[in-house]
């Protein structure tokens, strides 16, 4: 589901609190995702994030980000964890290990 998706499916998440554990983790394929929990539902999710296009303007040198689609941004819940303490034990390692390849296989295994 996109983003919107996503909110839009239970009220709770929009007024809700979130933590974020990082916003570079990657996939196997090198695809960028934010790890984030929604403190009102207790869901943790990764949101899928393409690299935003750049354009540059010839003239001036000037890079331009160009706005992503809604719906090339995508959620995943990864798993519902309602204890904030419980979920910060098994995250506890996050900013060592976003950087490296597949990351994303890690919090899974951490979620699981």
């Amino acid at each position: 589901m996109n983003i919107e998706e996503f909110y839009d499916a239970d009220p709770r998440r929009r007024a809700s609190p979130e933590v974020e554990f990082g916003r570079e983790w990657r996939d196997a394929q090198g695809m960028r995702y934010e790890i984030s929990w929604v403190a009102d539902t207790g869901e943790v999710y990764a949101m899928r994030q393409p690299m935003e296009p750049i354009d540059v303007i010839p003239a001036f040198g000037t890079e331009v980000v160009e706005p992503l689609d809604v719906d090339t941004v995508t959620v995943e819940i990864l798993a519902t964890i309602p204890d904030r303490e419980d979920l910060e034990r098994r995250l506890a390692r996050w900013p060592d290990v976003m950087a490296d390849d597949d990351s994303m296989s890690w919090v899974r295994t951490q979620l699981s």
